[in-house]
């Protein structure tokens, strides 16, 4: 399942695997954020960081009337300031999706489950 959108060219669909990549690409740009984690840690028997070909997994998209909500899970670095990372995720979220894909996001849940002491080398 996914988005359709009809424009004065024809439709056009956006599946949840393409919606939960924007995401997780804009999500682990934001300062503070380690990486994406598993939405299904247990299930999937991951305690791993997920590249970037596994961001759906840390994703979860619902379609809601004319947009979407979106859940993100992540892992933050240590030390910062958790409620600054997942508004600043929040707003790029949902500026992203915006901008890339013509989508609006009634609301961005940012679930972390994790975090990450960061070593430095």
């Amino acid at each position: 399942m996914g988005i359709s959108m009809q424009t004065k060219y024809g439709n056009i669909e956006i599946s949840n695997e393409v919606i939960a990549t924007v995401v997780g690409g804009a999500t682990t740009e934001i300062f503070g954020v380690v990486g994406m984690a598993s939405k299904n840690q247990i299930r999937d028997n991951l305690n791993e960081i997920l590249k970037k070909e596994n961001y759906a997994r840390g994703v979860v998209v619902r379609q809601e009337e004319e947009a979407v909500a979106v859940d993100v899970f992540v892992v933050v670095s240590y030390g910062t300031k958790i409620s600054e990372v997942s508004k600043n995720v929040q707003e790029r979220v949902r500026y992203q999706l915006d901008t890339t894909l013509g989508v609006k996001a009634n609301s961005v849940n940012v679930f972390v489950h994790g975090v990450k002491v960061m070593q430095d080398a």
